[in-house]
């Protein structure tokens, strides 16, 4: 029997989601995202733990959605904004989780696997790996809440660049800009996100998560309802030649040839 997409495992006060699939660099398969699902239950309802770190194991810390496999399904039909949204629903369960949240972003971080990546309180970079949405490249919408909470991370020009040219930064930039709160040599990421941990959970547990809370509901905290509005666009976006354009360009590895239809 193999081992389960996405791990859980809890010590010293802190609790660790590893994501485990790394042969298919830790992507949005369904197995993946219902395995994430189950180990947010299990981060849930241990009640020992002051602090969540989630990282992924191998080269990437995840490549966002899996476009060979979702295009080799015939049970997609036309996309839909429940479609899209459920899709997201697994990640977005994070915002469900009282105590700090760290990514230890060990590799490169795509896509979904980037808007899981913002839902967290604070993020550990590796100064090697590439960061971003590239959803402007696939000619598609944005999902899960990025659009919405990446300019209140980095500010709305840097952002704008970001989403609207799709690139990729490095961690060094990440942080520069104020994506990541550290950025270390790869070997480090994870021990530095664990001693950043152990300093959370030595903290005192209830002020800790009152003041989680206080954060974002002073910042309008909406999350699940931009994701929600992202869905719709994104769906839309999907039923485009320009989306089919884009998502053959990745998998064929050549530039895109949009045409705005």
């Amino acid at each position: 029997m193999s081992e389960r997409a996405v791990l859980y495992e809890a010590g010293d006060r802190i609790g660790l989601i590893t994501l485990n699939r790394p042969d298919q660099r830790n992507a949005m398969t369904p197995e993946l995202l219902d395995s994430f699902s189950e180990a947010i239950d299990e981060a849930l309802a241990d009640r020992a733990i002051r602090c969540l770190v989630i990282t992924g194991k191998g080269r990437c810390f995840s490549a966002g959605a899996d476009l060979r496999s979702s295009l080799q399904r015939s049970d997609l039909g036309k996309p839909s904004k429940d479609a899209s949204f459920a899709m997201y629903e697994p990640f977005l369960r994070v915002l469900d989780v009282e105590v700090p949240v760290i990514a230890a972003m060990n590799g490169h971080t795509v896509g979904g696997g980037f808007g899981l990546t913002l839902l967290a309180d604070v993020r550990v970079a590796n100064l090697d790996a590439k960061y971003g949405a590239n959803f402007a490249r696939l000619g598609i919408h944005s999902g899960l809440g990025i659009s919405y909470v990446l300019p209140r991370l980095v500010g709305l020009a840097h952002a704008s660049e970001l989403l609207f040219t799709g690139k990729l930064i490095l961690g060094a930039d990440a942080l520069q800009i104020g994506l990541a709160t550290h950025a270390v040599p790869p070997e480090d990421v994870l021990p530095h996100s664990m001693e950043l941990a152990r300093a959370i959970a030595a903290s005192g547990p209830m002020a800790v998560q009152q003041m989680k809370a206080s954060i974002r509901r002073g910042l309008g905290w909406k999350i699940r309802e931009a994701a929600l509005e992202e869905a719709g666009l994104q769906a839309a976006s999907l039923d485009t030649a320009d989306a089919a354009e884009g998502i053959a360009a990745i998998l064929h590895k050549r530039e895109p040839e949009f045409t705005g239809r």
